[in-house]
């Protein structure tokens, strides 16, 4: 046996280590011939595919260019316009070409220049040029080719050899006298990058450059009249195609060129890619070499551990041998096996023996086992396994499905009970004799498990496609008949629906210990099925929304009150979280103030999209599950971003300025107040007070008055008995007056109002 093993690995060896010698012989002489074609084709797709892209990006770019030149913010009122007076349109036009700008990582600056007698330049922001510079920088470019084109100019006057490349389109956009122009300069050192996407490889070069020559552009910054530049061009020329590619011997080392061209607005460019051949090639003959390299070791490795391979694939019968007790006694193989035979006929009627007593102490293994199953303790073993185990225990599983009880004894220390605290054991151990006696009356196959805590498990086997419902509906009533008479409890059973798989018994038992929950606390007997207990779920409670708190974190928002903000906060958390409400109770109140804070936000003239980076809150709020992780979120992704922008754009005299004012409305508000008034107590005019108020809080005066004074008429309505007109008088409204103007603000009257929330 061990010389036919060592014959045998010797073969495998050999097998497995021939076919990659000649495979990679194969491989060495493909990679140094046919492939070259192969690849230098594959190699223009690829430098095609790349180009297309860059064609893309370039034609985006001219379509955004010319897009703001046609937009009305660049009309013909430029050329008149006092930059100086007009800051807001002058602020508004540094804006707009800073996103310009903005839209393209390769564009370096954006710029927009205005001839007139006084030149104007944007770059991005407003500049009076002087005539030098306009005449020999700017003016030439009014006089361009085309309306839109590119080309590469020294925007520096002072440094006339250093030229950006640059798109431009003059303005306005289709005008036959134009006035002025927008330009993109791009950064070279980006563009550049652009370009070496068409180079695969870390050595070679790319060019982009117009038919004319007026136009050029290298991804490793070598010149127009460079050698090898040169010579690409050359060749390019002479070989009379608009696409292609070629073989180029160039100082020793051959090079695969792929050429083709790009339509440009009003012109042609073309692009050539270059890359040594030896860059293609050299993977390819490297991995044929170590193929060879390996496939020799692996021969060498084979021939050495042939001989030690055969002893160790013999070695298990030397042990079975040695472990029947019996040493080598000269004989041949036959005798070995025999004397194993032998061993294993004894072996086999000690089995049987201790059979015989597996069979005697069966039931107390199973419910070892099957507590174990119910617990989880089992959850690193397979299916297979549990099922293995499961007929090991004389389980009969093939066709049938589980179904899990969980048993709880109610009442052992009410006044009519036999019994009293501290007799659990007893209790528990006379119910679970009687739930096996009545369990294996009615189910083929069952199993009890006693927990000793008044509580007990049971897992019974139902065969499929049988009607079980009334089985069971009949073990339950007399289970608790039993119990009631004999031990004088009540009881409550939970009954899981049928399970197929083993592995999923502790999840199942899992949940009947869960839906026990659900019954009545009087102390009467229940039989709860998971399936109605699935069906009905929870009743909805009604939700408690603290809209006062709400409603005053929004305004400490709005007039930068960042203390307070957080404060209110933590106080509306507290509030959802109160009285057992329940995690989705919290969420969707939060969720809610999350939607009305962002509403806060547009009102006051902040983009949401843009003050969180476009963020989803809604999603990252809804997969927290944790208080004091929601209020820290809220703090950091919300409250923060928004105080922040809000500081920005209001100085602390006028917030506290309107604060002031708004603490005189909440204060005042069931009076007769006007702006006029409000105006004298905040030490302003109206004029700057009506404009500084909805400058911070995104509301007209008499609006936010309105909103106020219908707010608080709601409360009343919901939590008072007053009438409509004490109502009205509370609010500042005559009765009249008040019904049009809450029927204009809520969609309903008063009265309505106050029926929906009762009933609600």
């Amino acid at each position: 046996m061990g010389r036919f093993y060592t014959k045998s690995l010797i073969m495998i060896f050999l097998v497995s280590g021939i076919p990659g010698l000649i495979t990679g012989a194969l491989v060495y002489e493909i990679a140094g011939g046919r492939m070259e074609n192969e690849l230098l084709q594959m190699h223009y797709k690829q430098i095609e595919q790349r180009s297309k892209i860059i064609d893309d990006q370039l034609g985006n770019l001219e379509l955004l260019l010319s897009h703001w030149a046609f937009d009305n913010k660049f009309g013909s009122e430029l050329q008149e316009m006092d930059f100086v007076r007009s800051f807001e349109k002058t602020i508004d036009l540094t804006k707009t070409l800073i996103a310009m700008q903005g839209s393209n990582a390769m564009v370096k600056q954006a710029e927009l220049y205005v001839s007139r007698e006084n030149s104007v330049l944007f770059n991005p922001e407003y500049g009076v040029l002087g005539e030098d510079s306009a005449s020999r920088v700017y003016e030439p470019l009014l006089r361009g080719p085309a309306e839109t084109f590119w080309t590469q100019w020294a925007f520096d006057a002072q440094r006339p050899n250093d030229k950006d490349l640059a798109l431009v389109h003059r303005i306005p956009g289709g005008s036959l006298q134009p006035y002025g122009v927008l330009a993109f300069r791009f950064n070279s050192d980006k563009f550049a990058d652009l370009l070496k996407t068409m180079t695969p490889y870390n050595d070679g070069e790319t060019l982009l450059m117009q038919t004319t020559g007026d136009l050029y552009v290298s991804a490793n910054g070598s010149a127009y009249d460079s050698p090898f530049a040169v010579a690409l061009r050359e060749k390019v020329e002479s070989d009379g195609r608009t696409n292609g590619s070629f073989f180029l011997d160039w100082k020793g080392a051959t090079y695969t060129v792929s050429f083709g061209s790009l339509s440009r607005i009003a012109d042609e460019w073309i692009y050539v890619s270059a890359a040594p051949i030896s860059n293609i090639t050299s993977p390819v003959v490297t991995i044929s070499k170590v193929i060879i390299s390996v496939s020799l070791a692996v021969l060498i490795v084979a021939a050495a551990l042939a001989w030690l391979a055969s002893h160790r694939i013999y070695s298990p019968v030397r042990r079975l041998v040695t472990l029947f007790g019996e040493t080598g006694n000269g004989q041949g193989r036959e005798d070995e096996f025999a004397l194993i035979e032998r061993r294993w006929l004894s072996l086999h009627e000690e089995s049987l023996e201790l059979n015989t007593k597996l069979a005697k102490q069966l039931p107390q293994i199973k419910e070892s086992f099957l507590h174990q199953l119910l617990q989880g303790y089992l959850y690193a073993y397979s299916e297979e396994d549990l099922l293995r185990r499961m007929e090991q225990l004389k389980w009969e599983l093939t066709d049938r499905s589980l179904i899990v009880f969980y048993i709880q004894l109610i009442g052992i220390g009410a006044q009519e009970a036999r019994f009293r605290e501290g007799d659990e054991g007893l209790v528990t151990f006379a119910a679970v004799n009687m739930i096996g006696e009545l369990a294996d009356r009615r189910f083929e196959q069952s199993s009890t498990v006693n927990f000793h805590d008044l509580t007990a498990g049971l897992l019974a086997v139902v065969p499929n496609g049988e009607d079980y419902k009334a089985s069971l509906q009949s073990f339950g009533e007399e289970l608790t008949q039993s119990i009631n008479q004999i031990l004088n409890l009540r009881i409550a059973v939970a009954v899981s629906r049928p399970i197929a798989r083993v592995s999923d018994v502790p999840l199942a038992y899992e949940r009947a210990k869960q839906a026990a929950g659900y019954r009545n606390f009087a102390n009467v007997n229940q039989i709860i099925d998971m399936d109605e207990v699935d069906s009905n779920g929870d009743a909805p409670e009604e939700l408690r929304y603290p809209f006062t708190l709400e409603r005053e974190l929004i305004q400490a928002l709005r007039t930068g009150r960042e203390r307070e903000a957080e404060e209110l906060l933590e106080s509306f958390l507290a509030a959802l979280s109160c009285e057992g409400a329940k995690e989705y109770e919290v969420q969707q109140g939060m969720l809610h103030l999350l939607g009305n804070v962002q509403h806060a936000i547009m009102v006051s003239g902040i983009h949401p999209g843009r003050l969180f980076k476009g963020e989803n809150l809604y999603e990252e709020l809804s997969q927290i599950r944790e208080p004091r992780r929601m209020l820290a979120w809220f703090r950091r992704k919300v409250l923060l971003p928004f105080q922040t922008e809000l500081a920005s754009r209001s100085d602390a005299q006028v917030k506290r300025m309107i604060e002031q004012a708004m603490i005189y409305l909440q204060e005042n508000y069931m009076a007769d107040i006007s702006l006029d008034n409000c105006a004298e107590h905040a030490g302003c005019n109206p004029f700057f007070l009506s404009k500084a108020f909805k400058q911070v809080t995104g509301k007209n005066f008499i609006d936010y008055l309105t909103e106020l004074r219908t707010d608080k008429a709601k409360e009343l309505l919901r939590d008072t008995e007053l009438r409509i007109n004490e109502v009205a008088e509370r609010v500042g409204y005559q009765h009249s007056y008040f019904n049009r103007i809450f029927k204009k603000m809520e969609g309903m009257t008063p009265s309505r109002y106050r029926e929906l929330s009762r009933h609600g």
